[in-house]
């Protein structure tokens, strides 16, 4: 089973700022709203370019990570720790969307997510 990567964020205690700085050093633009309050997904004026977006913290500290497409977000995240990762985000379940983090052994966090 394939599981691509398929969404980036920055995650940021001024999210803002982080907009304001990246649109002014690489032209991005913010054209819509997430479900979040001051969540907004990143157009980099590349059709197709992987889905990104910046958000104020969800929890934890300034992070910028990437998304893995997998079948079950909970099982996933179990067999995680199982691995000896740890959970740095418990899975949230929000109309059209599963996601959480995880950190590998040595501190390397990732998102995994089912749509649908």
């Amino acid at each position: 089973m394939s599981h691509p990567i398929v969404h980036a964020e920055i995650r940021s205690t001024d999210p803002d700022a982080t907009r304001k700085f990246f649109g002014d050093l690489l032209g991005w633009t913010y054209p819509d709203q997430g479900a979040i309050p001051g969540y907004t997904f990143v157009d980099t004026g590349v059709p197709d370019a992987l889905y990104t977006a910046i958000s104020p913290l969800q929890g934890g500290s300034d992070l910028v990570t990437f998304f893995v497409a997998v079948d079950d977000v909970d099982s996933a995240v179990n067999r995680a720790r199982e691995l000896g990762g740890r959970v740095v985000q418990e899975p949230q379940h929000v109309p059209g969307v599963a996601f959480a983090l995880i950190a590998d052994p040595q501190g390397h966090v990732v998102g995994l997510t089912k749509q649908g």
